[in-house]
């Protein structure tokens, strides 16, 4: 089999990612793969220049020049910035859904940035699933000894209990089970968190567990779905931890990130579920306080195309 092409996008230019990727190219670590960077060649030449680092053609890897539209700041807000990281990503999906490239490695966007640009897109997540046509897609992040599925994303923590429907459950925990076997578990074992304190504590707390949670369960218990819960999610997260299931649904965000990020930081790794293509990316931002210091980890970054690689092979 030949090795993966991987597309790893630079992610905003003003950013950390530039630098991540060459140092995870020049890596010892670094997985066999093709790697075709995609973004601004400015960019990259700006951080080897900075920080001694070697371009892209010196590793053994290609590049796919995003040129930026007026100068970039390092660690400024701008839709320059925000045009070029999107640009690339665009540009790699194209490439990915034409069957040339095999999988995406993405470095952090900024959000600021993106919608300076005019975009409205909350993140990588819904950029993606439009360009590439689907909207049956979830997020899962991956480290320290877990697997977390979110069951809403970007949005404001007051408007997270509207968002909770019993069709929106069913949807992230049938895609979750059609996809673990990919990540090597095959029992398929899911829990799910409740929303509120103690899973609602029999209603005194919230009623979303037993009016939304708990029957959208049953459902897909009567489905053969080995899904349980809703449990809370203070303790469940130990309990995932140490093998009792293979996967978790959070209901929001932070309550799926902190976990992991607290297990694994650095380390962990953001997979988008449900694309007819691979695609990972980092456990962190842009770094805009650290961008001109050259102290940025490539950790998360080769995580991240480490397990691009085994998906590609695992999906071949």
């Amino acid at each position: 089999m030949p090795p993966p092409r991987l597309a790893l996008t630079l992610g905003d230019p003003a950013g950390i990612g530039p630098e991540v990727v060459l140092k995870a190219l020049a890596s010892a670590e670094r997985p066999e793969a093709e790697a075709i960077v995609y973004g601004p060649f400015t960019a990259l030449a700006d951080r080897a220049q900075r920080f001694g680092l070697k371009m892209p053609q010196d590793l053994g890897a290609r590049s796919v020049d995003i040129p930026v539209e007026a100068p970039i700041v390092l660690g400024m807000v701008s839709a320059a910035g925000g045009r070029a990281a999107a640009e690339a990503v665009l540009r790699a999906v194209r490439d990915a859904m034409e069957g040339r490239i095999d999988a995406l490695v993405t470095a952090p966007l900024h959000k600021e940035s993106l919608h300076a640009a005019g975009y409205s897109w909350p993140g990588h997540t819904e950029m993606l699933a439009e360009a590439a046509g689907t909207s049956d897609v979830a997020m899962m992040f991956a480290g320290g000894g877990l697997r977390v599925a979110l069951l809403t994303i970007h949005r404001a923590l007051r408007s997270v209990p509207d968002a909770i429907t019993r069709a929106e459950l069913l949807r992230v925990a049938r895609l979750l089970h059609r996809e673990l076997p990919r990540f090597g578990a095959e029992r398929r074992r899911i829990a799910v968190c409740g929303l509120n304190p103690h899973a609602g504590e029999g209603g005194l707390f919230g009623n979303e567990e037993r009016e939304v949670i708990a029957p959208a369960i049953a459902e897909l218990r009567q489905e053969g779905l080995d899904v349980s819960g809703p449990f809370p999610a203070d303790s469940l997260f130990v309990r995932a931890q140490k093998g009792e299931f293979d996967a978790v649904i959070a209901a929001y965000h932070d309550q799926g990130l902190i976990p992991v990020k607290l297990a694994a930081f650095g380390h962990a790794v953001n997979v988008t579920l449900g694309l007819p293509f691979v695609r990972t990316s980092v456990d962190h931002g842009t770094g805009f306080d650290i961008v001109a210091k050259g102290v940025a980890e490539e950790t998360s970054f080769l995580a991240a195309m480490k397990l691009a690689a085994f998906l590609v092979a695992r999906r071949a």
